[in-house]
């Protein structure tokens, strides 16, 4: 006996597939195509596109970032341990700005990208001179740390270590010599740091400040 077959008609068959696109599926269908797709880049609503508001954009900037220190924290509650990660991260753009972040999260990724973005809601800027170096010697203080920071000649380098040297190198400074004081915990390392590059003062405006030309006409 023959099987009993479905014949479709042709005009039947033409009104599921009315576009004669072998791939087209009906609207609903999961293999059906949505305006957001690759496939139609530019149409649907702003919510149905790819990525939907702001997904997968990342804001372009000229700011590098470093992973000064990522410290375990553990905490002993009646329930049991609760651990987190703390990230201490700086940003810099070799061009005399920078900034830093310190933030919390179970995981470490996430706490990096807390961090991140906490850097770039604040940075600061500093004057920096010719031979990428500080105008003047400069002490900062946070707590119980301390640091001094003293401007040198080309070629010497950064004599610094730690999380100094992550400010300044991110920052553009080029040659100077620096020395750590007191407590050497990172975050006040930098709070320290930090204190003291926006201590420093511009040349030009002191000298103007004491009533000395300044050659050039500035």
């Amino acid at each position: 006996m023959e099987e009993n077959k479905t014949v479709v008609a042709p005009a039947e068959a033409k009104s599921a597939n009315p576009t004669g696109n072998p791939n087209y599926g009906p609207q609903g269908s999961r293999s059906s195509e949505r305006p957001g797709s690759r496939k139609f880049p530019g149409k649907g609503k702003p919510g149905e596109r790819r990525g939907g508001r702001g997904g997968f954009r990342r804001e372009e900037d000229d700011f590098k970032d470093r992973v000064v220190n990522i410290n375990r924290i553990s905490t002993t509650t009646k329930g049991g341990k609760h651990m987190r990660f703390d990230a201490l991260v700086v940003i810099g753009d070799y061009k005399g700005h920078y900034g830093f972040g310190l933030a919390k999260s179970i995981e470490v990724p996430d706490a990096i990208k807390k961090s991140l973005a906490s850097a770039r809601k604040s940075t600061y800027g500093v004057k920096l001179v010719k031979g990428g170096t500080i105008a003047h010697e400069v002490w900062g203080k946070f707590g119980k740390t301390s640091v001094f920071l003293k401007p040198a000649p080309e070629g010497t380098g950064i004599v610094a270590g730690g999380a100094v040297r992550a400010v300044l190198e991110l920052c553009g400074v080029k040659n100077v010599v620096s020395k750590v004081y007191g407590s050497r915990t990172p975050i006040n390392v930098i709070r320290a740091t930090h204190a003291g590059l926006q201590a420093l003062k511009n040349r030009e405006k002191q000298l103007a400040l004491r009533g000395i030309e300044v050659k050039g006409g500035k």
